[in-house]
């Protein structure tokens, strides 16, 4: 007796249909999985058996042969144990299969028959229902991410019984329902606001042009100056996610694990600060099977790393391909895998080991080598692909102590999506272009046209600061964003003078 039921297996950001095929022959009873199954995936003849057993069914005594199609890529992970279960108690009832061509399955399944929850449910769901299925049954936990899929039924199951009760039509389920637009409506909130933030009146400037162009920052300042304070509510006045944003961002994080079932749906921009001793591979992404990193996990967001020089420079090196292209490239033996990384970079760092270099209230510990050595952790290379290099001096008391209200995110929000919004109508006939900091070498020319003042202006920045090509490049850029924010057709030299201020420590610090 064969008996065929569908699955799907995640590769990359999106997911395949697996169709697995389980035969019950005569001879000595042996189960056999077939079509690249990884540890996980083989260790499922044992969890499914006993699974079977404790639901009150059997399982072929014969030779069992399961298939998992295409047999071609690897399969990972314990999802297919609901589907193989199912497939088993089919072929050893004998079964028509066509009962089950209307859904697809994931699940891991408990040694009690419990369907535990999974990772990918999200792309899985979008897979079933661009196959035409009627509808996907997954583990009860993984209910409420699978159904912000509009157009298909997902129905959430505790347990294998239950599972093939309803499928044989011996118990009715409701499937459950999700509102994706009203959820993506009412989660759009933050619990933080650059109204929390007292003075840094320059720096708050510095972030709205970065936020404003998708440009990436690099503040340099001593300890409690509030640096990470800033950075942690940048994403806050980024304009809120499409929803073809968030259905993207979300699936990274799914394939990654991080949904709930309070949290089945990524409705803010991500704000990812992954700690100083994390590996190459956890910030790109990589293992065996190529899985995402905080570069992918940070898509549409902001990528934050605090302390910067602490960072292991092979680590840092490694941010190039996605701060250049807005994707990361993994090649392993199972396969060459691609994710997507559009993130904005937001650094900062103490200007030497103590903090105080610089600092006019107290006096640096460091010696002139220490700080050398500090600084030289950061590659030129990567400094160039940093758009703005601001300082953030200590707060004052004054404006610590200051009862005036500060601006909050909102407003600061709304300069910023007027300036992105003109942006997206100079690109319009450039899908690859989607801010100023992506406009490309031809985008600068025919966008970033300047005024022989303004030429000047860059001519004694070059030659004085010492600049690179790129860097040259980076002003441009910044320079069409200020005058994006103020609603101006042509860059003036004000705002080329602006854009220069915002380069000059990369040379002032780091010669």
């Amino acid at each position: 007796m064969l008996a065929r039921i569908y699955s799907a297996a995640v590769y990359g950001v999106d997911a395949y249909e697996v169709e697995i095929e389980v035969n019950a022959a005569g001879g000595s009873p042996n189960i056999v999985i077939v079509g690249l199954p990884d540890a996980a995936v083989k260790e499922s003849r044992d969890r499914v058996t006993t699974a079977i057993s404790n639901s009150g069914y059997y399982w072929p005594r014969g030779r069992t042969t399961i298939n998992l199609a295409p047999a071609d890529i690897k399969k990972e992970g314990p999802s297919f144990d609901l589907p193989i279960a199912l497939g088993m108690i089919a072929a050893a009832q004998e079964i028509e299969d066509d009962l089950f061509d209307q859904f697809s399955f994931v699940g891991e399944l408990a040694l009690n028959g419990a369907v535990r929850a999974v990772k990918g449910v999200l792309p899985v769901a979008l897979e079933a229902r661009r196959r035409g299925k009627r509808g996907v049954i997954v583990p009860a936990a993984n209910a409420a991410e699978a159904a912000m899929v509009e157009g298909i039924d997902v129905y959430g199951m505790q347990n294998l019984r239950q599972t093939f009760q309803f499928v044989r039509g011996e118990t009715q389920l409701q499937p459950v329902r999700g509102d994706l637009s009203q959820f993506f409506a009412t989660h759009q909130n933050y619990d933080v606001d650059f109204a929390d933030v007292k003075g840094q009146g320059h720096v708050k400037r510095a972030v709205e042009v970065a936020v404003a162009g998708g440009h990436n920052i690099l503040m340099i300042g001593p300890p409690g100056s509030g640096k990470s304070m800033l950075s942690k509510r940048i994403a806050t006045i980024i304009p809120p996610m499409a929803l073809e944003e968030a259905i993207e961002t979300t699936k990274i994080h799914s394939i990654a694990g991080l949904l709930t079932p309070e949290q089945s749906f990524v409705a803010t921009r991500p704000f990812r600060s992954p700690h100083h001793t994390i590996s190459d591979v956890g910030l790109l992404g990589g293992s065996a099977i190529p899985a995402p990193g905080e570069v992918s996990l940070a898509h549409n967001g902001v990528l934050f790393l605090d302390e910067l020089p602490e960072f292991k420079r092979s680590t840092l090196e490694v941010l190039r391909q996605p701060l250049e292209d807005g994707r990361v490239t993994i090649s392993r033996a199972a396969g060459t895998i691609t994710f997507p990384s559009e993130f904005m970079f937001v650094a900062a760092m103490n200007p030497c080991p103590c903090g105080y270099f610089g600092d006019l209230k107290r006096e640096c510990r460091c010696s002139p080598v220490q700080v050398q050595r500090y600084r030289q952790r950061i590659s030129g290379p990567l400094l160039d692909r940093i758009d703005l290099h601001i300082e953030v001096p200590a707060v004052e008391y004054r404006d610590i102590s200051s009862e005036r209200a500060e601006e909050q995110s909102t407003a600061i929000r709304a300069r910023v999506g007027e300036a992105r919004a003109r942006q997206q109508t100079r690109f319009r006939s450039d899908k690859k272009t989607t801010c100023n900091a992506r406009m490309t070498s031809r985008a600068i020319k025919a966008h970033c046209k300047l005024s022989d003042d303004s030429q000047e202006l860059i001519r004694v920045a070059m030659t004085e600061l010492n600049l690179s090509a790129r860097a040259y490049d980076r002003i441009l850029k910044v320079s069409r964003t200020i005058a994006d924010l103020e609603g101006a057709a042509a860059i003036s030299p004000d705002h080329v003078s602006e854009a220069i201020q915002y380069r000059t420590f990369d040379r002032t610090l780091w010669v």
